[in-house]
């Protein structure tokens, strides 16, 4: 089968789920726009209700509409927690608010060890009392945050978005080195800022955040999801057809440019019409580095090569002719759902949880495989889409907490698939 058409990207999952969580810093209501219709909004935004917002969606729309006008508990639901790794994102609005929260452990894919103590760190340097137990998460500041300089010990994404909404009503300044500088923490910024914050270098690895005494009500969008805009692109490439994308942000994929190349992927933008064409192309051949020396593609923190695309490219060196080496140095279980693959017949050398080996092109074989996470499921829908024969993937839930309806998506686009 061949994938091809036209496929608008929605709002990138990874924005929505802290502008929820900040919309609670406010007792006003905060209107976002642009939101995914995925499982992992549908849970965060139960979270806020729990806590005591109101919500209002329309899903026709993409609108979302939250005021938390009065916090009935500073206390979530271990059930709740479990289902969204992004649920201890409500500790920094509810600790600068309300003075403290209690959070079960979050869950969230089992993709390695995600440690929160960067998270923690920068809330003790804020002037917060944190005790952390097995079973359950406790911050306080009864007599409330002040602005401190505080340099992460990693550039956590979710650290920074916590910490940033945090002190955004803290005293004083709070310049936070190290800072995480992807997309949705830009977008996180500038919601803020539309609700009065006074935040800088938002983008950057140092960003500084003058506290206020309160923040109003706001109406912002959630930036595109280019997570999920390259995983359709992918489904196109590895099938040999042409896609367009619409509601991209230029900038975003400009970074994810380069890599792409590498396996003979290349598009164009019009960055007027927030347009992205790949044309058809049914061979492809890996690019070598200097000296015909076997390439590497490797991860790290924006703008770097985004982890949640390792598995993604990884299906895409399977149809690309040549060999790469892919250092996920992240999430130390990423890779493992490589061992289906192997089992579709790709070639493909595990050398340990960081490292694997690939060399293609390799004709994939169907059969009956299982989703352990976001990233990895629709990898193993990517593989499916080019392989021969029929492949059933299990637990396909986990791949709606990030991808909406993603049967559907691809049916539009040519793809044999249904969901059971």
């Amino acid at each position: 089968m061949t994938v091809s058409g036209t496929h608008r990207v929605p709002g990138n999952k990874n924005a929505a789920l802290p502008m929820i969580a900040a919309a609670l810093l406010s007792s006003e209501p905060v209107t976002l726009k642009n939101v995914p219709d995925i499982s992992d909004v549908a849970n965060m935004l139960e979270c806020a209700s729990r806590f005591g917002a109101s919500v209002s969606r329309d899903r026709a729309a993409r609108t979302v509409r939250i005021e938390a006008r009065r916090l009935r508990t500073v206390r979530l639901d271990p059930a709740l927690a479990r289902a969204i790794r992004t649920s201890v994102l409500f500790a920094g609005p509810l600790l600068a608010r309300a003075g403290g929260v209690t959070l079960p452990p979050p869950g969230g894919d089992g993709i390695g060890h995600r440690r929160l103590d960067t998270h923690f760190d920068g809330f003790a340097a804020l002037g917060a009392k944190v005790k952390c137990g097995r079973r359950i998460l406790s911050v306080k500041a009864p007599r409330g945050l002040s602005g401190a300089s505080i340099m992460l010990d990693e550039a956590s994404v979710t650290a920074t978005e916590n910490i940033l909404m945090a002190a955004s009503l803290a005293r004083g300044v709070t310049e936070i080195y190290n800072a995480a500088c992807e997309p949705h923490v830009q977008d996180l910024a500038a919601m803020l800022n539309g609700m009065g914050a006074k935040i800088s270098g938002a983008g950057t690895n140092r960003i500084v955040v003058k506290g206020v005494e309160r923040l109003h009500g706001a109406t912002a969008r959630v930036g595109c999801d280019y997570i999920e805009g390259a995983s359709y692109l992918t489904a196109a490439a590895v099938t040999g057809g042409e896609i367009t994308l619409t509601e991209i942000d230029p900038a975003a994929f400009s970074v994810l440019e380069k890599p792409f190349a590498r396996f003979g992927v290349r598009w164009t933008v019009d960055a007027a019409r927030r347009t992205l064409h790949m044309p058809a192309r049914k061979r492809r051949k890996m690019r070598y580095d200097l000296g015909d020396a076997i390439p590497s593609v490797a991860d790290g923190p924006w703008p770097m090569f985004p982890s949640d695309l390792v598995a993604i490219l990884i299906v895409l060196a399977t149809q690309t002719r040549g060999t790469c080496l892919f250092f996920e140095k992240m999430f130390e279980s990423r890779l493992y759902f490589v061992d289906h693959l192997i089992g579709m017949g790709a070639k493909i050398v595990q050398c340990d949880p960081h490292r694997v080996v690939v060399t293609g092109p390799t004709v994939l074989s169907g059969t009956t495989v299982t989703s352990p996470d976001i990233r990895a499921g629709i990898s193993l829908i990517l593989a499916a889409l080019c392989a021969k024969g029929e492949t059933t993937i299990l637990n396909a839930e986990s791949i709606d907490r990030g991808y909406e309806s993603v049967d559907r998506e691809l049916t539009a686009l040519g793809a044999s698939i249904r969901r059971q």
